[in-house]
């Protein structure tokens, strides 16, 4: 039974929103664009997410453990879901704000239940199927690793499943959630936001890829399908090598160009809310906007597979960026230039 006295339910909301700016300070900016009415549900949901994603990353678990955990996490997010003390358990020593996040899964898991009964029907079925997903990631077999020890993708079709699962099924929650949120988001508007939810999600999810590759690098994994690499005559492992440099920019070139087909899709995605939801407008276009000058830097940036070098918006664009979001928001027309001012002329 669900504890609804008055001290406990404020304690745990301030909590969760304590925590969303330690786990990520670019969505908390973002989240605080959104009506308030739907503001709750969207942390929520990002937490919800951030926990499983956690459980799939943290690379010292057990395949078999992350495989438990996850189920364990999904069967909690149904009506009749019990507690999350197999993550507790498992999260026990929480090393970092995310661990920690996810220890206290459970106190997420209440915030989650008493949200209204329409937007828990919004936000389940896609928490669960990222859930499913990761845990499929999670029991893959690895592919063969070349001899730094390199774990990769198999092919552009593995890329596109695992952005989809990771990214891809929060466009669709987020499309969800809005369309219960208010009634000008009509079949019409609903029909064509979910025909570009997928490429949403996908647009920012391999933004952020190109822009990690050498992080990744370093930590032994490459999302850089093997596939993608054997087209220009290289392997993950040699993505870093500076002897493979020309290879090496034709495969990233391949990526940014795969990004940039859905950034342009989650522009259509934008421009399909009514601009009569100002502030949703917001909450999509600013984040995507942050991806079209992100992906423009990598796409010019000479250093883009430098371990030493990280690819990075200053903080003087993300606010010029947010300024300038709040003035074309409205307005489809100035929508697109100003995408195609960031975008540049390949975008």
């Amino acid at each position: 039974m669900i504890d609804t006295s008055e001290s406990i339910v404020e304690r745990e909301r301030n909590w969760c929103e304590h925590m969303l700016p330690k786990v990520s300070r670019t969505f908390a900016a973002c989240i605080q664009l959104l009506p308030e009415r739907l503001r709750h549900a969207v942390l929520i949901s990002y937490l919800l997410c951030r926990i499983a994603d956690t459980i799939e990353d943290t690379a010292d678990l057990p395949v078999s453990d992350k495989e438990r955990l996850l189920t364990a996490f999904r069967a909690c997010l149904s009506e009749t879901g019990g507690d999350a003390e197999a993550l507790r358990a498992a999260f026990a020593t929480a090393r970092d704000d995310e661990e920690l996040l996810t220890r206290e899964a459970d106190l997420v898991l209440r915030e989650y239940r008493r949200l209204p009964t329409k937007q828990r029907e919004a936000i389940r079925p896609w928490v669960q199927e990222m859930c499913d997903g990761m845990a499929e990631f999670a029991r893959r077999p690895a592919v063969a690793s070349g001899a730094h020890g390199v774990e990769a993708l198999a092919s552009i079709s593995e890329l596109d499943r695992y952005c989809y699962y990771v990214a891809g099924t929060v466009g669709h929650l987020l499309t969800d959630l809005f369309r219960q949120h208010h009634h000008r988001v009509t079949k019409r508007h609903y029909d064509r936001l979910k025909s570009l939810s997928t490429s949403f999600g996908l647009g920012l999810q391999l933004t952020n890829i190109i822009k990690d590759v050498a992080d990744d690098r370093n930590r032994g994994w490459s999302f850089i399908p093997r596939q993608l690499c054997t087209i220009s005559g290289i392997t993950p492992e040699d993505l870093l090598d500076p002897r493979c440099k020309e290879q090496a920019a034709q495969v990233m070139s391949q990526l940014i160009a795969k990004a940039r087909a859905h950034l342009r899709d989650a522009l259509d995605y934008c421009l399909a809310l009514p601009r009569s939801q100002y502030r949703i407008r917001l909450f999509c276009l600013t984040p995507l906007f942050f991806a079209v000058r992100t992906l423009r830097l990598a796409a010019n940036d000479p250093r883009l597979l430098d371990p030493g070098h990280k690819v990075k918006i200053s903080r003087a664009e993300v606010y010029r960026t947010i300024r300038m979001t709040f003035v074309v928001a409205p307005n489809n027309h100035l929508v697109r230039a100003y995408y195609r001012a960031l975008a540049g002329s390949d975008g």
